[in-house]
């Protein structure tokens, strides 16, 4: 890769894989989240949604790290041990993860409040949707069991919330339940 040069996500990968060797003495298990990491660390410039850009002038090291032990364990304890939006866990033989609710890369702190307890699965699903699109599904799944247990307050709460999203149209690709 020549510097400061424009270049779209898929031609970065095999740059990606070598300096990703060089730094940490290893290929990367998942190309794209070293694309990512590097970003989050400085190394790479986020031109616009996948155009990335080397500049070794601008290269701006951030030390990423997680969440101390301390302040981990105490996000899990709050949280019961469960995520936060199917209520499965470590009991239930779940792996948990503790979550930034804002991501580091976004300014968000490594402290207990920007910490939620999320299972392996919608970890994983946050990270793949935006925040908006996270809380639309994960409103979704409130709706349908607050349907399945007759909940008409908690019912009623999601379609005004549905309101709100269909009002500024949020998210409108991902439809709304239909009435029960």
């Amino acid at each position: 890769m020549t510097t400061k040069e424009d270049l779209e996500h898929g031609s970065v990968v095999d740059w990606v894989e070598e300096q990703y060797t060089k730094l940490y003495g290893k290929k990367p298990r998942d190309t794209w989240r070293g694309i990512r990491r590097l970003y989050q660390e400085g190394i790479l410039i986020e031109v616009k949604k996948g155009v990335y850009k080397y500049d070794p002038n601008l290269l701006q090291y951030k030390e990423l790290y997680v969440f101390p032990p301390d302040v981990k364990e105490a996000i899990f304890k709050r949280d019961d041990y469960t995520c936060l939006v199917c209520g499965r866990g470590r009991g239930d033989g779940v792996e948990i993860h503790a979550d930034h609710k804002i991501p580091l890369d976004n300014g968000g702190p490594n402290t207990i409040d920007n910490g939620q307890t999320l299972c392996s699965e919608h970890n994983f699903l946050k990270k793949t949707y935006s925040q908006t699109e996270f809380g639309k599904r994960f409103l979704i799944r409130l709706y349908k069991d607050a349907v399945k247990k007759g909940d008409e307050r908690m019912v009623n709460f999601c379609k005004e919330i549905f309101d709100v999203y269909d009002k500024y149209g949020v998210n409108s690709h991902i439809l709304r339940p239909n009435a029960e």
